[in-house]
């Protein structure tokens, strides 16, 4: 089932794998950060906008109870691997990949039908320049098939009333977040600023937003990602090492 540049890699959780591309986009951190700020319910619709890999609906197929997740790719290759790496794990009737654009996706998948949609996506406007030689980096990094104003608008047309949208991005970006959620009827929730250290400036953010909530923000605590000698801090192994997402 490996094609030429491909590995298969351990995910630490339940015997699952993954495929990656040596020469292609790899998943990191911010996937898996994103992933366990999810809150779900058993028999969750679930859709991941710019699934890459496949890693976060792997991770919350693996997490959550009877949840079906579609995740939604425009790379076809990226799209062919995430779908691969479902098929190795037996997560064929969890999770549906589709090869897609994230503009105009409700007349794929329907209109107001999910409980959830989650995105970590490309954090850099394409104005700021490639710095990568690989197509797949520049698709994964730069808003080159929407911005994310068309990812929080693509996440409200999908989104039932009440239902949640889940977002990792940078931090420098927070301003325009809050103003397209807001515009599209997506209330911010929670906010979960990341640290790389105790005594460094946050660099990423993790957000909940709710369709057609009233006004209230929860500002939770900061995540430190690493301690002074380069390890992990005990909450990063913990997120890591968790095996169900928090129901509400």
């Amino acid at each position: 089932m490996l094609r030429n540049g491909e590995r298969l890699d351990e995910l630490n959780l339940k015997d699952l794998v993954i495929i990656q591309h040596k020469d292609k986009f790899k998943f990191g951190m911010d996937a898996v950060l994103l992933a366990n700020f999810v809150t779900a319910k058993k028999g969750d619709k679930i859709v991941d906008l710019g699934c890459g890999s496949g890693i976060i609906p792997i991770l919350i197929a693996a997490k959550t109870q009877d949840t079906f997740i579609y995740g939604v790719e425009i790379q076809e290759d990226m799209a062919d691997m995430a779908t691969r790496s479902v098929a190795i794990n037996k997560m064929e009737e969890r999770i549906k990949i589709i090869k897609g654009d994230v503009r105009g996706l409700e007349k794929i998948l329907g209109y107001e039908k999910f409980d959830i949609v989650t995105s970590n996506p490309p954090y850099m406007p394409v104005k700021t320049g490639f710095d990568k030689k690989q197509e797949s980096e520049n698709i994964a990094r730069y808003e080159i098939y929407g911005g994310l104003e068309e990812f929080i608008k693509a996440a409200s047309k999908l989104l039932k009333f009440g239902g949640k949208f889940f977002m990792i991005h940078r931090t420098e970006r927070l301003v325009d977040i809050l103003y397209f959620l807001r515009k599209y009827n997506l209330e911010p929730k929670k906010l979960r600023f990341v640290h790389p250290y105790v005594d460094s400036k946050p660099n990423l953010l993790l957000i909940e937003s709710k369709k057609g909530s009233q006004p209230g923000l929860n500002i939770l605590a900061p995540l430190y990602v690493y301690e002074k000698s380069g390890e992990y801090t005990k909450e990063i192994i913990e997120i890591y090492s968790k095996t169900q997402l928090e129901e509400e």
